[in-house]
């Protein structure tokens, strides 16, 4: 397969266009981005690492029956998948109050959730990117009732999934982020499955192992992200 065409450049990879007109090659960058992309900086082979882990996890979810944009690794830094018309909607689903469920809603840090909340906000940088309820998004024309349904179901499924997995690595699902697109009329995962979307706490000291560590300058966060890819991805 060839590259061709940029298509897209966000803040975490690069969209290209290939000679397969059903595919893309998404590229990962190691560069970091938080509030709103005020803060900038590099985590040392976070491309190559996030690429791994969202590979891997593609690859569990696909067993289970779940159907993703996921098809190949190109190499350490480019993945093939699928070319899919982007549902503007951003999936969060919340297993423990962190983050900004705690400054909305004054939930204690650290509080487990009766179940899992599921919120849905529009992907809109210039409106940075805010919490809609699903009249919004049918109201915007973005989605319909059978749409935002299937991707609730959707986002509890890879919830239960990916939740159990990451236990027996030692690792917490706190919270996480979805998107979805369509592909030949069917809604499908998309995007990445990594340290940047997702929140995750280590299992016995409760130490954050993901993106809050650049965010809020705890340190270690290059030995962070390399701590969870060998969790996540080494067989054991």
């Amino acid at each position: 397969m060839q590259i061709k065409d940029k298509l897209y450049e966000g803040k975490a990879k690069i969209v290209y266009s290939t000679d397969s007109p059903g595919s893309v090659v998404f590229e990962f960058k190691d560069s970091a981005t938080a509030f709103d992309g005020t803060k900038k900086g590099t985590i040392l082979d976070k491309g190559k690492i996030n690429l791994k882990i969202s590979a891997k996890i593609f690859r569990l979810l696909e067993s289970k029956g779940i159907r993703t944009h996921f098809e190949k690794e190109m190499d350490a830094n480019h993945m093939v998948v699928k070319k899919m018309n982007m549902i503007p909607i951003e999936a969060v689903v919340r297993n423990v109050a962190a983050g900004s469920l705690v400054k909305r809603l004054g939930f204690k840090e650290g509080q487990k959730m009766v179940e899992p909340i599921v919120e849905f906000y529009l992907k809109n940088d210039s409106l940075h990117d805010p919490l809609i309820n699903d009249q919004h998004a049918i109201a915007l024309g973005i989605a319909n009732p059978s749409d935002l349904a299937k991707i609730r179901e959707l986002a509890l499924k890879v919830n239960r999934i990916l939740g159990e997995f990451l236990s027996g690595k030692g690792l917490d699902l706190v919270d996480f982020k979805l998107e979805f697109g369509r592909f030949n009329g069917e809604i499908l995962l998309g995007d990445e499955i990594s340290p940047d979307s997702c929140r995750l706490w280590d299992k016995k000291t409760h130490e954050k192992m993901d993106k809050d560590r650049f965010r809020f300058d705890l340190g270690k966060v290059d030995e962070t992200y390399a701590e969870v890819s060998k969790r996540i991805c080494d067989d054991n």
